[in-house]
């Protein structure tokens, strides 16, 4: 008789299956966590890096196998990011036994750096306990912390092909190194202070500080209110004591910087109350691993404390310690304690932190070039001798109210360190296009597959060392992702230096150059953004870009369609007082509306200060050096100017910042309904005059409560001149895009307005609204070119 199995145990299937993980996946410590992962779910195999990615061979139990895709996606390191896992079945191998971590392999770059992330807490518990031997050592790092992006040359991520390659692994280190169960396997910046980078103090003329404790002299320099250049991860910063008003004094007067807001960095989140009234988004935003700046709504302390910080506005810039370096500068102002309890107390000690770009160039970098181009702004340097690969300011962030599923409230004010190179996803793949920006705020875009790649901030082309820094980063974003555009996108000015660098390297390649119109480009950036296909009306408010009529424009309604545009209507023309300089001296804006408003004869009055005053009426009454333009900023200038609010800029910005502020200060108020005229003309929005607002604030003695209304009626306007185009095209879904909606109050009224009258309302959140997201509208525009070829 044969034996019953009918309830003999199954056996279990083995199988081999050899898994392909693509997105951030190299330098976060993603293949240890595999490593760690094949031992506790017995499976023998290997893994290693590639050009795209990680790659993992493994066999043992058919459910293992899948607990492991089910890990790896569920229990990924915090800095990984999972874009695709693709597994195939593999020949079982039955003499495999045990799990390798594999060397790199070569081949097609489709993976991406991480980012640099700020040291994580175990690290600080390390540097803090008096036991370690990486007790107070500035360099300190692991897999889940540090340096990355900056100090890195090209991929595959390995040591090698960073700046650490000049610091030889010491025993311990390397035993670190190559241990998987360690913290610290292939920390590519692993280092200690026997065989890592090291601190020195220069003197402000580039001499050497005879000390042992380079920390310590920086900060009691800083208490004794010198002005002291630190090196960070990305760049210089320029520090000193925000409670030392004569300090930020000289700081302001140094750096040519007059009334523009400084950040602060203090210790923790609990010092960081004390100057702000913080939610829980600006908490979750200051303590991210990014360590962004945010901008926080200020308490009265900070007028009252840190004089001359962030004068006549209503928010400060907030910035918590990201490097070791700036923790240990907190940590001997707290008295060296043992351990991270310190750390949950409030301190004191704030630094003002800004970036050391001396006249508007580019972020120092290098030890002798601080000492060459900080001569004369900085009392002393806090060097050291691992070089920046890349350079990359801080990024700047806001919380906003979240507007729909899915939004984090926060809105990018400049995308820079932390969160460059991440790629945004797109809809679709498509053709690479390197996008060239604009003029202010430059950014890049590089496009591979369905993803974009922002640069970092470089800021206003401006200067010769800032077009050298756009073909570096050109250069390294295309070095480092391994990949030759198809064509570049640049904006519609020819004169640009951005636009003859894109036309330069597109003559280089022998591929297409496309000009996008700089509108056009802010729309298409919020449509990419939000994954949108087909019409979509743009409200594009900001300063200035060229239009396709070779005018100023800067206050349009538009209708986007990928590749295609059309000028739906427009704000009522302003004449521009002296040309250029009317975007720097809102008096002159305010002079052109009172002429529009037929009391020129005002105008000398009125600006009696001005030296100008009286001539500029004649300019204006003869048309002479008076170009028009549609911009909404130049309205909001003359509103500036007519309430006495802000007569000159000192800063990019400044008056319809302050503007906001008072109108945030007296708080809200009913719009002057009938205070514009929506004229026939375009196609189907027209032109909207703001004229009979503005003649309401010529004679408003209330500076505060003129500026609330300019807000809230503003708002109503620009809601009553969308309706009317959306009702009349059929077109339901608004785009919010350009620099004007950096203004909470505008964009929070406008887009909670639309929303209530059926709109779907898409505002840039991922990419600033203002010029630094240009790019990637470009980038937008120009792959729908390719791909429809028109």
């Amino acid at each position: 008789m044969s034996e019953d199995t009918s309830t003999s145990p199954r056996q279990p299937r083995f199988e081999r299956r050899r898994f392909y993980v693509r997105g951030v996946v190299q330098g976060v410590g993603f293949r240890p966590f595999v490593y760690r992962l094949a031992q506790e779910l017995e499976l023998s195999g290997w893994v290693r890096n590639d050009g795209g990615g990680v790659e993992i061979e493994v066999q043992g139990t058919a459910g293992n196998l899948s607990a492991l895709a089910a890990r790896l996606r569920g229990e990924a390191p915090p800095l990984a990011r999972i874009d695709t896992l693709e597994s195939e079945l593999r020949e079982f191998d039955p003499a495999d036994h045990g799990f390798t971590i594999t060397a790199s392999r070569g081949g097609e770059i489709t993976t991406a750096i991480s980012h640099d992330a700020a040291v994580c807490p175990d690290c600080l518990r390390e540097m803090f306990d008096p036991s370690n031997r990486r007790w107070r050592y500035p360099f300190i790092n692991c897999t889940h912390c540090g340096p990355r992006y900056t100090l890195t040359h090209g991929l595959p991520y390995d040591r090698v092909n960073t700046s650490m390659a000049a610091f030889a692994l010491c025993p311990d280190c390397a035993h670190e190194y190559a241990s998987p169960r360690d913290r610290r396997f292939h920390a590519e910046p692993n280092a200690c202070p026997e065989c890592g980078p090291r601190l020195g103090l220069l003197e402000g003329f580039g001499i050497t500080v005879a000390t042992r404790d380079p920390v310590a002299e920086t900060l009691l320099r800083l208490l004794c209110g010198e002005i002291v250049a630190v090196k960070g991860v990305g760049g210089f910063h320029l520090m000193c004591d925000a409670r030392n008003p004569e300090a930020v004094g000289r700081l302001r007067e140094r750096k040519s910087r007059e009334n523009k807001p400084f950040a602060l960095m203090v210790a923790n989140l609990e010092s960081a109350r004390h100057w702000a009234r913080l939610s829980s988004t600006d908490e979750q935003l200051l303590a991210a691993p990014e360590r962004p700046v945010v901008l926080c709504d200020k308490r009265p302390s900070v007028d009252q404390e840190l004089w001359g910080v962030a004068p006549a506005l209503a928010a400060v810039g907030l910035m918590l310690p990201y490097t070791p370096l700036h923790y240990l500068l907190f940590h001997d102002y707290a008295g060296r304690p043992p351990g991270t309890e310190w750390l949950r107390r409030p301190l004191d000690l704030a630094l003002v932190c800004t970036s050391a770009n001396p006249g508007g160039e580019p972020l120092v970098t290098g030890n002798r070039e601080a000492t060459r181009r900080l001569m004369g702004i900085a009392d002393a340097y806090l060097i050291h001798d691992r070089d920046i690969v890349v350079r990359c300011d801080d990024s700047v962030v806001r919380s906003l109210p979240a507007v729909r599923a899915g939004d984090d409230g926060v809105q990018f004010i400049r995308r820079s360190r932390g969160y460059t190179p991440r790629a945004l996803r797109l809809t679709e793949k498509g053709p690479a296009v390197l996008a060239f920006g604009g003029l202010l705020k430059n950014a890049l875009c590089l496009t591979r597959g369905d993803e974009a790649f922002l640069s970092q901030h470089i800021g206003d082309l401006e200067s010769a060392s800032a077009c050298q820094a756009l073909d570096e980063i050109a250069e390294h974003l295309q070095r480092i992702l391994a990949l030759s555009p198809e064509a570049v996108a640049h904006d519609l000015h020819p004169d640009f230096p951005s636009t003859r660098a894109a036309e330069a390297l597109a003559e280089r390649l022998g591929v297409p150059a496309f000009a996008v119109q700089h509108h056009h480009a802010h729309v298409a950036a919020v449509e990419a953004e939000h994954h949108h296909r087909g019409p979509v009306l743009g409200l594009a408010l900001d300063g200035v870009g060229l239009g396709t009529d070779g005018q100023a424009w800067g206050g349009e309604l538009l209708r986007v369609d990928g590749a295609r545009f059309e000028r739906l209507g427009h704000l009522a023309p302003l004449p521009l007082p002296g040309a250029d300089k009317a975007a720097r001296e809102p008096w002159r804006m305010a002079a052109a509306v009172l002429h529009r408003l037929g009391r020129g004869e005002e105008i000398a009055a009125r600006f009696h200060e001005e030296q100008a005053a009286w001539r500029l009426a004649e300019l204006i009454a003869a048309g002479t050096r008076c170009p028009p333009t549609t911009s909404l900023g130049r309205w909001f200038d003359a509103a500036a100017g007519l309430l006495g609010v802000c007569r000159r800029m000192g800063y990019e910005g400044e008056a319809a910042m302050r503007l906001e502020t008072l109108a945030a200060e007296f708080g809200p108020v009913l719009p002057l309904h009938g205070r514009w005229r929506i004229a026939q003309g375009g196609s189907d929005g027209g032109t909207l005059d703001l004229l009979p607002l503005l003649a309401e604030l010529a004679d408003e003695p209330d500076a505060a409560r003129g500026a609330a209304l300019f807000h809230a009626t503003l708002a109503a306007a620009l809601e009553a001149w969308t309706l009317r185009a959306a009702d009349l095209s059929g077109v339901r879904t608004v785009a919010l895009s350009g620099g004007c909606f950096l203004n909470r109050l505008l964009s929070r009224d406008l887009s909670r307005r639309l929303a209530s009258r059926g709109l779907t309302v898409l505002e840039a959140r991922q990419v600033p609204p203002n010029d630094g997201g240009l790019a990637l509208g470009q980038a937008h525009v120009a792959r729908h070119l390719l791909t429809e070829g028109i």
